[in-house]
Formats: structure tokens, sequence, C-alpha cells
């Protein structure tokens, strides 16, 4: 048996990534196991990077999903790290993030412009230091000079878009589009919720009219923020990983196993039902842009550090 351990509560992104996942690798990994996804929420998925390198038997029976914005907190040398990026194992990404903010109609914030001219600050959930939900909106604000109050510890999106549903949260920056209309599409079909920024290089074309933050950045060091604190580690939030020191020949197996999947016809068909993009990165890459984060200016990361504290 296979355990999938996904560092987000049910029914968020990265759940209904792993889930449909696990519906299908396992016949891609000789003898054809039984691969069961456990849910270790907490820190914005740190407790369950911590746990795959400490504490998972390094067998390649235990897979982590875990989020890539954690490997800046490492960077930055925040407390808390009990693991080194260098040293996973990497199976790949199954897309490459493309964060937008969004808000619910009922905020009144359904433009850039209104947000831009609020008086009041505009309430965004988050869920860990070190994920997407807490440092795309940190970074925003001293960039863009967006009015944001960040409201941290949910244990996932789904918890922070049921506290936009119900009021308490106008929403959420960091948030991934394919995530996005993959677990919350109602709201957005109806205009109840609204994507009002991308936090992306390109434009994406399902929503091309939503405007670029990196367009509104006024100065250099501001694009630069922006463009290491967020467009860098964007192919890296949905990381797949296995436990330091699990046997070469393992990894070899599940990186191929994983990949496959990818290219599998019935798990494309079911993650176009549940509308989840696919646009993935094998292992090798995975592992060269994990290692490329580590090779950022220490000006870049002393900058970052400071934002982000």
């Amino acid at each position: 048996m296979v355990r999938v351990i996904v560092g987000f509560s049910p029914g968020g992104g990265f759940d209904v990534y792993s889930r449909t996942i696990a519906r299908h690798i396992g016949r891609h990994i000789p003898g054809n196991p039984t691969v069961i996804v456990e849910n270790m929420t907490g820190a914005g998925s740190l407790i369950a990077a911590n746990h795959v390198s400490k504490v998972a038997i390094p067998d390649g029976l235990t897979i982590g999903n875990i989020n890539g914005g954690l490997f800046i907190q490492q960077l930055l040398g925040w407390p808390g790290i009990e693991f080194d990026a260098l040293n996973f194992n990497y199976l790949g990404v199954p897309v490459r993030d493309k964060t937008v903010c969004v808000l619910t109609k009922a905020s009144g914030i359904t433009t850039l412009e209104k947000w831009m001219a609020s008086k009041a600050p505009i309430k965004l959930g988050a869920t860990g230091p070190g994920s997407l939900t807490h440092n795309v909106p940190r970074i925003l604000k001293e960039s863009l000079g967006l009015p944001i109050q960040l409201v941290t510890g949910y244990k996932g999106i789904a918890d922070i878009r049921l506290a936009a549903e119900s009021g308490e949260l106008a929403g959420a920056c960091g948030w991934t589009w394919d995530s996005l209309k993959a677990t919350w599409t109602k709201a957005l079909d109806s205009g109840d919720a609204v994507v009002v920024l991308q936090t992306v290089p390109q434009p994406h074309p399902e929503i091309s009219k939503v405007p670029l933050a990196i367009n509104s950045a006024k100065t250099a060091e501001a694009r630069q923020l922006i463009q290491s604190g967020i467009h860098d580690v964007s192919d890296v939030t949905y990381a797949y990983i296995v436990p330091p020191g699990t046997p070469k020949e393992r990894v070899q197996i599940l990186r191929r196993a994983f990949i496959d999947t990818m290219k599998d016809q019935e798990f494309l068909a079911d993650a176009k039902k549940s509308r989840l993009g696919i646009d993935p990165l094998t292992g090798e890459e995975l592992e060269r842009t994990v290692a490329g984060l580590f090779k950022t200016a220490p000006t870049t990361v002393a900058r970052l550090r400071e934002v982000l504290k």
C-alpha cells in the first residue's frame, strides 16, 4: 500500500489533485498497489513536510504533497523548518501554478481599481507562513500598496473558501486558477466570486482580461519582489516528494509512475471532470527548479525576508 500525505485539509486544491492522482497512479507502479490519501494539516503543510523528512520510512511507500512555498521559507531561514529541500526526492508537479486573487462580490471589491481605491484594508485568508496564500498578499501589499489585512491560521483553501462565503473574509490571494475553478465552480459561474488580479508573468488565456500584478509595479524593486517571491515559486507549488534516503531505484519507479499518470487517458478524463488543469513537471525538472531557488541573489533574499517576516 502507498500513502499520499497531503499537507492541507480535505476539499482544497492539493487534496483534490492528490485524490485524483491516487485513483490512477497505482496502475503505473509494479504490483498495482492500493494508494490511499491522508490529510496532515498544519502550518501551510510544514507539519507534513517535516513528517516526510524526519518520520516517514524511506521505503518508497510514502509520498508527500506539500506547498513548495515552504522552500522559500527555508531559503529565508524561517524557524520550524526541519527538512532540507535539497535532500528530498522529487516526483514532479501535476500543474505549474497560475496564482490569482479572488474576492467575493459581497465584499464590493470586483476590480483592481476598486481594491486600490478602498479606504479600508481588505480581509484575506491564509494558511501558514510560507504558503502562497500568505506570501503572495504580503508581497502585493508591499510592492503595489494594496490595502490588505491578512488573517492566517486556516487549515486549507477549503476553509478559506467557507470563510469567504460566510462573509468572514473577502477572499484570498495565492489561490491557483486551476484549483479555484475546480473547487469554487458555482461561485465563479454565478459571479459571486470574482478573479480581480493575476500574479503570473503572462495572462492565463481563460482569464485574459484580468490584469497582471507585475504590470502595476512602479519600481524595479517592486517588480523584483513579485518575480522572486511569486513568479519563481509558481512551478514548485504542488510538489510531490518522497523522503530523503529513499533508494534511487524506487525513486525512479515512482517518478516514471507519476509522469505516466500525467499522460494516462483515464486520469486526464478524470481530471477534466473535476476541472483540474494538467501542466506537469517531471521529477528531474522539479529537482532542478528547487535547486535554482537556492541560488537567488542574497540582496533579494534579504528584501524578501523583510517583507515576509
